[in-house]
């Protein structure tokens, strides 16, 4: 692949975060998306998915995450990165856990169904889970 194919990527957002910024978090990647196009319902469920990875980051990934938020041509990207331990994407169920049999396993599930692209990278350190939704054609 050339330069010259490579799609051009506009960088939004980019920001450790923790527990702490988690609403403000919520609340920037909401307006951001807006300014980019992405329009309810489709936003909201952008933004679930957001914060259900920065959860986990927080949760599963040693307290901190860094999230970068950026445009692609037609689509809008959320990459959530960790320090903590990783995971493969088959550790996402192929269907909803019960409540009584699973204790966790949701989240994941729920992000992979409402965003149009999920990819899970299992690096050396961590892990790297990007959510895309395809902006609306103007």
């Amino acid at each position: 692949m050339t330069v010259d194919m490579v799609p051009a990527r506009e960088l939004l957002l980019e920001t450790r975060f923790d527990a702490a910024d988690l609403t403000k978090l919520r609340l920037r990647v909401d307006e951001l998306a807006s300014v980019a196009g992405l329009t309810d319902p489709r936003r909201a469920e952008f933004v679930l998915a957001m914060h259900e990875v920065a959860c986990n980051a927080v949760r599963h990934g040693g307290g901190v995450g860094m999230l970068r938020l950026y445009l692609s041509v037609g689509s809008l990207h959320c990459r959530i990165t960790d320090d903590g331990p990783g995971f493969d994407a088959d550790i996402i169920p192929c269907s909803l856990p019960a409540p009584d049999t699973s204790e966790s396993g949701r989240g994941l599930w729920l992000v992979r169904q409402i965003v149009d692209r999920m990819k899970i990278v299992r690096p050396s350190v961590g892990a790297d889970v990007t959510c895309t939704m395809l902006l609306p054609l103007e």
